[in-house]
């Protein structure tokens, strides 16, 4: 692959990032396209990689955009108590084993596996197996 090839792609990626910079897949997206990015072409993939990674991740989220409203009102719904966490309620967040009851994400929702939700200081949470917070449902 050309060096202007790889410039260009990563140049497009990044001017997709302001159109899309509300959700909060960004960084995890980043992360992981870097990483892909740089174990297949060294660190030219690793940028180029974190650059797209970051624009797809910031559309899609754990949920997708188009799912967060709905499943917002389907935890509503559900009556889930709130647990109530000291510390900001963000992304990276670990929350404790005990104390926290965790719900697994319903399939209509198409999170991928491994993900659940929980409720922290009245917001909606994903976490992953580790009960890191990964994305915040607002």
């Amino acid at each position: 692959m050309s060096n202007k090839l790889l410039f260009a792609i990563a140049a497009a990626g990044l001017f997709a990032l302001p159109m899309t910079a509300q959700a909060q897949g960004t960084l995890r997206g980043a992360a992981e396209g870097a990483e892909r990015g740089a174990d297949a072409a060294g660190p030219i993939g690793g940028i180029v990689g974190g650059a797209v990674g970051a624009a797809a991740g910031t559309v899609g989220g754990i949920l997708g955009v188009e799912d967060r409203p709905r499943f917002r009102s389907y935890v509503r719904e559900r009556g889930v108590r709130s647990y109530s966490w000291g510390g900001p309620v963000q992304v990276g967040t670990v929350l404790p084993d005990d104390e926290v009851t965790y719900y697994d994400v319903p399939e209509e929702y198409r999170a991928r596996p491994g993900y659940r939700y929980t409720i922290v200081n009245e917001r909606p949470v994903l976490v992953d197996r580790s009960r890191r917070i990964v994305e915040v449902i607002d």
